[in-house]
């Protein structure tokens, strides 16, 4: 697997109101009153960032387009639509171009991978879509790369599009969505530091590759920003190759259990469907956890599992999706970003469900600003 883009392009002292809400304290913090010992409360942490002060600003493309002419096809990848993940993600940017720049539905054609399918498969359903005229043509993950980039070629006048996708010398009509997961990830790393009391936390990958690597990068170096001593666990469903690990729940449970039984009370899970059985494993033992991907307290798929998800992080598919199929509608693909990182809202946190309070959004949105400044810059590669 060759993921080079995301790589190549790609805190205010705590008070007692942390008590309240069961988050971190720091005895060493010179506003911390409490003085008591924060062992058993959650983990030590570094003093609070300053706040911040200014805000990020939106990619989103679709003033004044028209879409009504475009036949899109849609790719998915294993999962596919409903996998309350990546791919739904992607498939929200289709129906938003559907509903606010005028693509018509009747003339949209989604299709899904199956689990271990060859690139014979890949390049035959992106052949399909082609051959049908759709255009633009969005295929939904890396595993789709090569096979895109030889499909492009056959069909120059057509534009194609590969999101988290990279190959070298690629054709001109085919564009790479990449993204600042690593960015993303450090925010609900701060968020995991803040909402431990065990200060054991764990992470999920769904496949051992360096895209998952990043969201563990940029998770750890969350993390342990705000708590140096916090002890992060972490476990991958499959190894490089075998990517059923985004689409085994059964296998994320017991991963996921795996960590917990460790002492992780936070688990953050980079796994695509496979995360509904982290979340499974957390509900078991009533610890919390943080999606990925799409705002999966409101995934319908999950809703059995919604009162321990505490964040997701948002990868916003459904952004680059939207913004790729506008900017093609307008001729103007050269106005694509490089990466969807925070300075765009290509990445993210989620608060839905009420258990991200106001101070904890305080400590994420000074470290969100510093990222966005460049006064952090966030790993790609795990350091340990």
């Amino acid at each position: 697997m060759r993921f080079k883009r995301g790589v190549a392009v790609t805190a205010i002292a705590l008070t007692s109101v942390l008590s309240v809400v069961g988050c971190a304290k720091d005895t060493g913090s010179s506003n911390n009153s409490s003085g008591s010992d924060s062992s058993a409360q959650g983990c030590k942490t570094v003093d609070k960032p300053a706040a911040a002060t200014s805000e990020t600003t939106s990619t989103e493309a679709g003033a004044s387009v028209d879409g009504s002419a475009l036949n899109v096809g849609l790719a998915f990848d294993i999962g596919g639509r409903g996998d309350a993940s990546f791919n739904d993600s992607a498939a929200a940017g289709l129906d938003k171009a559907i509903a606010e720049i005028g693509v018509k539905k009747e003339n949209t054609k989604e299709l899904s991978a199956s689990d271990q399918e060859s690139e014979d498969q890949k390049l035959t359903r992106l052949r399909q879509l082609a051959q049908e005229g759709r255009n633009p043509i969005v295929a939904v993950g890396f595993a789709y790369s090569d096979a895109a980039a030889k499909v492009a070629a056959e069909f120059p006048n057509q534009q194609f599009a590969v999101v988290d996708g990279f190959v070298e010398n690629a054709p001109t009509n085919l564009k790479f969505l990449g993204f600042a997961e690593n960015e993303g990830s450090f925010l609900v790393g701060v968020i995991a530091a803040l909402k431990s009391k065990s200060c054991t936390i764990g992470f999920v990958g769904g496949v051992n590759v360096p895209l998952i690597q990043k969201f563990q990068a940029g998770f750890l170096q969350g993390v342990k920003t705000v708590a140096p001593d916090a002890k992060v666990v972490s476990k991958y469903i499959t190894e490089a190759g075998d990517l059923t690990g985004f689409a085994d729940p059964p296998k994320g449970e017991v991963a996921a259990k795996g960590l917990i039984d460790q002492g992780a009370d936070v688990v953050y899970h980079a796994a695509g469907a496979s995360g509904k059985g982290v979340f499974a494993a957390a509900k078991k033992a009533n610890v919390e956890a943080i999606g990925v991907d799409s705002d999966q307290y409101n995934q319908k798929t999950v809703a059995e599992y919604k009162d321990v998800i505490i964040s997701s992080m948002l990868k916003r598919v459904d952004v680059a999706v939207f913004d790729y199929i506008s900017l093609a509608a307008s001729n103007n693909l050269a106005a694509l970003p490089p990466v969807f990182d925070l300075k765009v809202d290509g990445v993210g946190y989620s608060t839905s469900g009420g258990k991200i309070d106001a101070n904890v959004q305080e400590w994420v949105d000074a470290y969100k600003q510093q990222i966005i400044e460049g006064k952090i810059k966030v790993d790609t590669e795990p350091s340990s």
